[in-house]
């Protein structure tokens, strides 16, 4: 029988307690996104700056706060474990000690962080031993990635129980997430980046501070590839150059080998390097059972003959067996050839989003943050100079008046300091440095110190304010301090890159084919191939061409290869460069992957207009015609953007409340119209704008009426009709030659006929009648249909329907043309 309970039941009810009542779904998808941020920002991710994760920063910091730098005795491993876990890192003791224990492990990194002593796991994946036995202090290199961190050069973050403060980053004077690699799992993503040449990567950045206009082609002239740890040989570089590129690349190790002969008319074959992050001893255990099962022929016998000297393991033959043929079955058959994908995916922004980054994008933001480091280095270092130099020209004022000085200390009762401050001007801190100053200070040597130190501190003080005013010469003090951790770490590669016969290159690999670009207000972006859009009638009601959220709507859809360029345009003017491929492919349906993910654009920048080119860097005669909801114009030739950065270039200064509309290729002979929203439209000679520079605003295009403004620009050829759509899917095409050619910066002419039942124009194209429209609405709705099959009509008419719309309230926003396509039977219009 049960006991009867020793409490009150009402005890334990807490009638004053609330219970809030919370739908299942969306409180586990509230809950899962919290838990996949903290995974993504506070534990698998590192940060593009100091190359770690939250863990290793810990680890390096508590032990740097402990004083177990590289001059000091080391330490046991469970007091370092103990004091990051009591400190700053509230996680298991296990996963600390297996990071503190990979930051020692000189197979793992390629330049170590921490000095193990003690067993600290091998090559054969033998485990470290228990961290009551190990020892570790901070490596001599590890020095350089916490210099300068007392003197206010980074950020710092309560810990967790709020009793101490943690740096959000380490100010890593070396390029860290470069020279060591990373690797992590996250929610949804993962990085996986090698290890390179420490030499090797701080002359690629010191390249860039010399020249800010670097090609990907440049940087690779001092960073081959990958260099890791436990040597190998890579074969080939489309690999690398793909990932340097875009991110995300292939490249294919292999293990170094050597024949030998030995006995009479045998061989055999010598592995003295293998591929990163083989276990050796699997590696054999792999090569022995396919050997057992007789999966690899050829072989009598297989050792490990490795010692401290280095790795060994051979491989005899039989005596009939081909070497080569035998050699060739391992690198297919086993881990003596191995890929590494390299998904170069870190935390930018202050460690607030997750992005994949290009070569140059890591450079750019390493160098961003040394610079932001040594400016805050170098404002410390001022601010303290100042205050050294302003207590010394107390202790001087008092050595002037020494005698005056003791008589008003000597006739005070308790208000000495106060009596100083009157009588000499002094404030606070002088005249408390003058009451501790020490008889042994009144000898004339000391004065002479005195002097000499002031004069020193006003040297120093003048050259902390020409650095903070020169950023050239902040960047020299950058190239300087770089290439000094290069001469003091640097060493030779240690991976060797062999060239493939034949090899491909990316763009080879990708096949070239028409695609439709999307993109969203949002800033969604996708590629589809134009097969997915079959033609339909006028008047159709279209497919469903994109998945937007209710709040988003498509801005912009036209046509290119995969090997064009696109040019990005956003609406402060500066312009971005990405190859067709470079964006990703998505279906029809599919809302597409955010732009920022893309370009390296700033925070509230959007881009406005993308146009397509196939070779700008050697255009010569073309130009950029330029046109703004405002009416300003502006004709640029296509030469200025030859040298594109990763963070963009400025290619329009626009007046405060302007934005850019469309972009216009020329050859300097075209004739250029411009429509409105409420039906106006002017034509003029490029001509009459002359070439400007990327700086310059422009000039008045078209005069506005109130209330209007500038919807599209297109080049008006002669024979070729312009082709008008407005917002309740009606349009027309009306002849080029109904447009009289006037002087730039009138109201112009009527170009539609805007009512109620048309609205306004959205946009205009010219067209000769042989290309497909594609007409985008604001719910996500894309129609493709014949441009043949709108009616011609003058230019003050309302034109015919293109477009209806299933959902009321629906109606176009943006319009791009394609090749025509037969036409094929009307599928249904799809919902999903």
């Amino acid at each position: 029988m049960s006991k009867k309970p020793q409490y009150d039941p009402e005890e334990i009810r807490y009638p004053e307690q609330k219970i809030v009542n919370s739908p299942l779904v969306p409180e586990m998808e509230k809950s899962y996104i919290e838990y996949a941020m903290s995974v993504i920002k506070s534990r698998a991710l590192p940060d593009v700056r100091d190359g770690l994760k939250p863990v290793h920063r810990r680890i390096l910091y508590a032990m740097y706060e402990d004083g177990l730098t590289v001059d000091k005795p080391f330490k046991k491993s469970a007091t370092c474990v103990g004091d990051v876990l009591g400190r700053y890192h509230p996680h298991g003791d296990a996963s600390v000690y297996d990071a503190l224990v990979r930051l020692a492990q000189d197979f793992s990194m390629r330049y170590v962080l921490v000095n193990g002593h003690g067993n600290f796991g091998s090559v054969d994946g033998d485990p470290p031993a228990a961290y009551r036995y190990t020892e570790a202090r901070l490596s001599k290199l590890s020095d350089e990635m916490l210099r300068d961190i007392d003197k206010d050069t980074v950020d710092w973050d309560p810990n967790f129980d709020e009793t101490r403060s943690e740096p959000r980053v380490l100010p890593s004077r070396f390029p860290n997430l470069l020279v060591n690699g990373s690797s992590g799992i996250a929610v949804g993503m993962a990085t996986n980046i090698p290890p390179h040449n420490l030499r090797e990567v701080i002359g690629a950045c010191i390249h860039v501070l010399d020249d800010p206009e670097a090609t990907l082609g440049d940087l690779m002239q001092y960073i081959k590839g990958p260099d890791f740890p436990t040597k190998g040989i890579i074969m080939g570089r489309s690999g690398i150059r793909a990932a340097y590129a875009t991110g995300r690349g292939r490249v294919v190790i292999r293990a170094r080998h050597e024949f030998e002969e030995f006995g009479k008319d045998r061989t055999r074959i010598v592995i003295t390097e293998i591929p990163y992050q083989v276990n050796k001893r699997m590696l054999i255990k792999s090569m022995a059972d396919q050997v057992e099962d007789k999966r690899l022929e050829g072989i009598s016998d297989i050792r490990d003959e490795s010692d401290r000297n280095g790795m060994r393991i051979v491989i005899e033959l039989k005596r009939d067996a081909n070497p080569q043929v035998v050699l060739n079955r391992l690198f297919a058959q086993t881990q003596l050839q191995t890929t590494f994908s390299i998904n170069m995916l870190a935390l930018v922004d202050d460690q607030s989003q997750p992005k994949i980054l290009s070569l140059r994008h890591i450079i750019d933001e390493y160098l961003k943050f040394q610079e932001e480091v040594l400016t805050r280095r170098t404002r410390y270092d001022l601010r303290k100079a100042q205050e050294r130099a302003h207590l010394l020209e107390g202790l001087l004022i008092a050595q002037d008046n020494i005698d005056e000085v003791i008589r008003i200390i000597r006739s005070s009762y308790d208000n000495a300091k106060e009596n100083l401050m009157n009588r000499f001007g002094l404030d606070d801190v002088q005249a408390q440095a003058i009451l501790d100053m020490r008889l042994k200070a009144l000898q004339g040597l000391d004065r002479e110190k005195l002097e000499a130190e002031y004069k020193e501190l006003e040297e120093r003080i003048a050259y902390y304010e020409s650095l903070l005013s020169d950023e050239s010469k902040l960047r020299q003090v950058l190239k300087e301090e770089l290439q000094a951790i290069s001469d003091k770490y640097g060493d030779d590669r240690v991976t060797e890159i062999q060239d493939v016969e034949d090899e491909i290159d990316i763009e080879d690999l990708i096949e070239e084919e028409e695609c439709v670009f999307t993109l969203t207000q949002a800033g969604y972006i996708k590629r589809t191939p134009v097969s997915e859009y079959a033609a339909q009638s006028k008047g159709g009601m279209g497919k469903k061409g994109i998945t937007t959220r209710e709040e988003d709507v498509v801005t912009d859809v036209f046509t290119a290869s995969t090997h064009d360029y696109i040019l990005f345009f956003t609406d402060t003017g500066k312009v971005y460069r990405k190859k067709g491929y470079q964006i990703p492919e998505s279906g029809k349906t599919a809302k597409g992957t955010n732009i920022v993910n893309i370009l390296q654009v700033e925070q509230g920048e959007r881009v406005q207009t993308m146009i397509h080119t196939r070779d700008i860097e050697n255009e010569t005669d073309r130009y950029l015609v330029m046109v703004t909801r405002n009416g300003t114009v502006k004709r640029l030739p296509v030469g200025t953007l030859k040298n594109l950065r990763n963070n963009g270039i400025r290619a329009l200064r626009m007046e405060e409340g302007d934005q850019l509309i469309t972009v216009r290729e020329t050859d300097g002979q075209r004739k250029i119209l411009i429509a409105t929203h409420d039906g106006m439209a002017v034509c003029f000679d490029e001509n009459d704008v002359r070439p400007m520079g990327r700086d310059a605003v422009g000039v008045r295009g078209i005069r506005l009426r109130e209330g209007d403004y500038v919807v599209g620009a297109a080049r008006a050829r002669a024979g070729r009709q312009v082709l008008s759509i407005t917002e309740k899917g009606y349009g027309k095409r009306t002849p080029v030659e109904e447009y009289r050619i006037t002087n730039r910066g009138g109201l112009g002419i009527k170009n539609y006929m805007v009512t109620e039942k048309t609205g306004g124009v959205v946009g205009i194209k010219v067209v000769d009648g042989s290309e497909d429209l594609l007409l985008a609405t604001q719910g996500g709705i894309l129609i493709r249909t014949p441009v043949e099959s709108i009616r011609s009509a003058g230019r003050a008419t309302q034109g015919v329907i293109v477009m209806r719309f299933k959902e009321e309230g629906d109606q176009v926003i943006s319009m791009a043309l394609t090749d025509h396509e037969e036409q094929a039977p009307e599928a249904p219009a799809e919902e999903s």
